[in-house]
């Protein structure tokens, strides 16, 4: 008879890594930091994906020491440049005789208006552009690889979110909440869209994705200067720490019951916060019409095209 898990899954339910190895992107500080410890500590070989090299390599000595005797490395990238992004992946498939684990963890919250190097709006360009192409590039690494998986991080903000075709670029009106939602919800229509094109080539490869709730973390440093300075008194009542945030990152990329097309977040009112669990995601994100035109216009922006 199978016994039947109880209680909320921990790092502790983490099987071990040993003889895997896990991309984090955006591990040198936060809930990627967090992430890409304990990935460390059971045994991948976990490469720090960063843009800043200064702070991944602090952060590499920092696991180090958290993980004796672990294998990280660091590559250097800026997903807002897809030259960047490019290099990376080359670095990383020169580097790396096998890719287990991508996890498409870093991100911006609520900039001014800016452009990356490649024209693309900041947020749109950074949270999805940006992984979409560090994905299919990396790809040709983890299909012959079982049990190979992409982990998007995603947020509670895809729930306002809408993918306005007309003005992808946000050229015409800009809002940072609105740009930062449409960029979240593009990384769970990806997912979506993924899983069912490596379904559909038999692929052994898995796509998941999770979000952290609310975990305060250097993600939030383009607040408003008020809810920064709120966070003290009152930021426990709805928020959680960067490594309670990873535990759905973590879930989604280890758990072996996990499956394609699932989403994980934290089980608590609103997901704000919590242990992780499987978790819905709007109809918006699930319109496949939509997923297809997003993937499209991907592989156009980008000039990434996929192998499967």
């Amino acid at each position: 008879m199978l016994s039947v898990r109880q209680g909320p899954w921990t790092v502790a339910d983490m099987p071990g890594q040993s003889g895997r190895t896990a991309v984090v992107t955006g591990a040198n500080s936060g809930i990627g930091f967090e992430a890409a410890t304990v990935l460390a500590q059971r045994g991948a070989h976990t490469v720090l994906a960063c843009r800043d090299a200064t702070k991944a390599r602090a952060a590499a000595a920092g696991i180090a020491a958290a993980a004796p005797g672990a294998s990280i490395s660091v590559v250097p990238l800026d997903l807002a440049s897809l030259a960047s992004v490019r290099a990376a992946a080359a670095q990383v498939l020169a580097t790396c005789p096998r890719v287990d684990l991508l996890i498409n963890n870093a991100g911006l919250m609520w900039p001014g208006y800016g452009k990356t190097a490649d024209g693309f709006e900041l947020q749109f360009g950074t949270n999805h552009l940006g992984h979409f192409a560090l994905t299919g590039l990396l790809l040709v690494g983890m299909l012959p690889v079982p049990g190979s998986r992409v982990v998007t991080v995603s947020s509670n903000g895809h729930r306002t979110g809408r993918i306005n075709f007309a003005d992808l670029q946000s050229e015409r009106h800009y809002g940072q909440v609105a740009a930062y939602a449409q960029s979240k919800l593009a990384n769970l229509m990806f997912t979506y869209e993924l899983q069912r094109r490596l379904t559909a080539a038999g692929a052994p490869t898995a796509a998941l994705a999770a979000h952290p709730g609310v975990a305060f973390t250097e993600l939030t440093r383009h607040l408003p200067a008020a809810l920064r300075s709120a966070y003290p008194a009152v930021g426990g009542l709805f928020t959680q720490s960067a490594a309670m945030g990873a535990l759905p990152i973590l879930r989604a990329a280890t758990d072996p019951a996990a499956a394609g097309g699932e989403y994980y977040g934290p089980a608590g009112l609103a997901q704000l916060k919590g242990y992780p669990v499987r978790v819905s995601s709007t109809a918006r994100s699930r319109d496949q019409a939509a997923q297809r035109r997003l993937w499209a216009e991907s592989e156009r922006l980008t000039g990434v095209t996929y192998p499967v």
